[in-house]
């Protein structure tokens, strides 16, 4: 079990038959009734895809300035750096940019920063060496907005900066000639949640004017989907126009580089939705960025030589997988490490070592917020100096906490769910300190519980059809603010598990009903699943299309696997028979008082489990697992329904208390446990009494 809650929704059947009833399929309607979708025209609205952009770019405050600039330098043939980062929204918008320029007739050259040499925006270094290869503008895309220092040497070199950035301001901007940002305190843009490349099209769009918007749109949309799912951006607004018609573009695309990308992927000629983008073809192209070289992958999308394109698709797919073998590594390692910390410093996972890849402990904090759920800070340790990368949970503003931290700070930068920081080793403790107590105070709670958010639980399975998996498409494009579904089956019968793909993954197969489903857990063995075939779990997952040899079929991606907590029909019928007992129901008949009343021999293996597994007194679980299991071991006849008449017998004698929290069984032993006669508790009386 990966998460100790799932929230799952109690939704109204009667919308969703309606929504059915509609022409919506049973998937979508279950779907959009989870998200507050309950007519056919709230559908309709809720599914329509944009084509076009909202907002004027030049409602974004300085756009008309960046645009004087750039065209002043473009008809005076000055020489222009387009300085990005070196992450998929950055690069994606270094080549967009650079590639209009240059369709313009621009001298233009692109810098992408070195992740290791030169790190994160701008420096004066990259200045002065821009400056004395002739560049007397700078364009910044997807950074600049913190680059208060670095903007005033690029001016005393007589270089002029325009910024474009889409990350959260400082109190104090940057004295260039232009400061595009729409989370500027003074800019009025009406949304708030382009992605860095999203700024830039924009600025593109502002060049070329009203004529050419179109046509410029057309060609620059599907980098803008790229680097806008790969930078998690809200998929509302005129994200969600940008990703609809980039996703809609791609098989089209001019861009040459990656269509040879697409083909090393194993995509060519497939559907693209937001899933390949965010899965297959983003960490590929953000490979290059963390293994330090991000200008591979700029080539790759700005080339127009087929030959070149593919030998660099294939380059940049090796380095992916050598990125992927140096990120397990590194997740191993941090698994240790945090489990020696404390409980008060788990509120927010501050990690380091000096043996971590420096590119790669962004996707590790990821993969551990979401394991942990709080927000996690991997610190790549250097020479005294850590860099470190952080990423949120739960929507915690990480650029807020960092202010609150930024004493012990060298410098920081970022948006509320992904930022970087630079510390000196020695104040890493204090940080995590100061980090954990900032949480705390922020969250109000008092551990981090892993949630899993579930969308829909599915009551009809037959329904889990390939069409009607297929149509989930409907509801693309999947983003922050639009999830992709997360769907459950309770009380389903496990009838087959086996390793696959060296041991690294478990394929199942489950039976609900008449209904059999086969499912993928990724990066989940058999033994850390701990389920045996047999046996009733509850399973959350994604639905998709599984094609293997031309066949295809509905397949689960798993997200987590757990013993079910749902009853059975006949658990139900046995667990109302104990609440008669408790409730002194008098309609028991001496069959039902048989079935319920337990063995001294029963009573005496109950206790001595109670007393393993809670060697502190305590024992919270689920109820029906955890009656289950002791039951396992209690054995005999009956053994599940006299397991849970052994605690209410223990309770009423007042050898420990039971608490029911939702389907979380709480039990206490009392501290000051006395030799009691069980016989005296009046169910065993009652059950006695039926029974003579």
């Amino acid at each position: 079990m990966k998460y100790e809650q799932w929230m799952i929704p109690s939704l109204d059947e009667g919308k969703i038959e309606a929504l059915m009833d509609a022409g919506y399929p049973y998937l979508v309607s279950s779907v959009l009734v989870s998200r507050g979708v309950e007519t056919a025209e709230q559908a309709a609205v809720a599914l329509e895809r944009e084509r076009t952009l909202s907002h004027s770019p030049l409602l974004m405050r300085d756009m008309d300035k960046a645009v004087a600039r750039v065209q002043e330098a473009l008809a005076n043939g000055e020489k222009i750096a387009v300085f990005g980062d070196y992450d998929v929204d950055g690069i994606t918008a270094t080549c967009l940019l650079t590639d209009y320029l240059r369709g313009r007739g621009g001298d233009v050259v692109m810098h992408i920063p070195g992740r290791f040499d030169e790190g994160y925006g701008l420096s004066c270094e990259a200045i002065r060496s821009l400056a004395e290869r002739g560049v007397k503008l700078i364009i910044t895309v997807d950074c600049g907005i913190t680059g208060v220092e670095e903007t005033a040497y690029a001016n005393s070199l007589g270089v002029d900066v325009v910024i474009t950035d889409h990350h959260e301001c400082k109190e104090t901007l940057p004295a260039a000639a232009a400061v595009v940002d729409p989370h500027r305190a003074d800019c009025g843009y009406p949304f708030k949640h382009l992605a860095g490349v999203g700024v830039a099209l924009k600025l593109v769009l502002a060049l070329g004017g009203n004529d050419r918007e179109d046509a410029l749109f057309a060609r620059y949309c599907t980098l803008a989907a790229i680097g806008t799912i790969a930078d998690v951006m809200r998929m509302e607004d005129e994200n969600r126009a940008i990703v609809s018609s980039g996703l809609e573009a791609i098989d089209h695309s001019d861009f040459t580089g990656l269509h040879a990308l697409l083909r090393e992927a194993g995509l060519a000629g497939k559907p693209i939705s937001s899933i390949q983008i965010g899965f297959v073809l983003s960490p590929r192209i953000n490979a290059a960025g963390r293994m330090g070289r991000a200008a591979l992958a700029a080539e790759l999308l700005l080339t127009s030589d087929e030959e070149e394109a593919s030998r660099l698709a294939k380059e940049l797919c090796d380095l992916n997988r050598e990125r992927q073998n140096v990120e397990q590594e590194i997740y191993a390692r941090a698994v240790e490490q945090l489990e020696q910390l404390p409980p008060d410093e788990k509120f927010a996972l501050v990690l380091a070592s000096e043996d971590w890849h420096q590119g790669v402990v962004g996707i590790v904090a990821s993969r551990l917020s979401e394991k942990y759920s709080c927000p996690s800070f991997m610190i790549h340790l250097s020479d005294g100096m850590g860099k470190g990368s952080c990423r949120s949970y739960g929507g915690f503003n990480l650029f807020g906490a960092l202010e609150a931290c930024s004493d012990l700070l060298v410098g920081f930068g970022g948006h509320e769910l992904a930022a970087g920081f630079t510390i000196e080793e020695g104040n890493i403790p204090a940080f995590r300190k100061k980090m954990n107590k900032y949480v705390r105070e922020h969250t109000g709670r008092a551990r981090p519980v892993s949630s899993l958010a579930v969308d829909a639980e599915l009551t009809r399975p037959a329904l889990i059809t390939l069409d009607e998996v297929e149509r989930l498409s409907e509801l693309e494009p999947f983003g922050a603010g639009n999830d992709r579904p997360v769907f459950c089956l309770r009380g389903a019968m496990l009838d087959a598990a086996q390793s696959v793909g060296q041991n690294r993954h478990l394929k199942i197969r489950l039976q609900k009903g008449h209904t059999s489903l086969e499912g993928i857990f990724f990066s989940v063995t058999a033994e850390e699943a701990g389920i045996a075939p047999g046996t009733r779990v509850d399973a959350a997952f994604y639905l998709q299309i599984n094609e293997f040899r031309g066949s295809r079929s509905v397949q689960l991606q798993l997200l987590d696997l757990r013993p079910s907590r749902a009853p059975s029909a006949h658990e139900s019928e046995l667990l109302a028979l104990r609440d008669a007992l408790v409730g002194g129901d008098d309609a028991l008949s001496p069959r039902d008082a048989a079935r319920l009343l337990p063995t001294r021999e029963q009573f005496v293996r109950a206790w001595r489990i109670l007393e393993r597994e809670a060697p502190d007194g305590t024992l919270a679980e689920a109820e029906l697992p955890l009656l289950r299991r002791i039951a396992a071991e209690v054995a005999g006849t009956e053994s599940f329904v006299r397991t849970a008449v052994c605690l209410s017998v223990f309770a009423e004698r007042g050898l420990l208390s039971l608490e029911r929290s939702g389907d979380i069984l709480t039990v206490r032993l009392t501290s000051d446990r006395k030799k009691v006669n069980l016989e005296d508790s009046p169910y065993l009386r009652r059950l006695r009494e039926i029974l003579s």
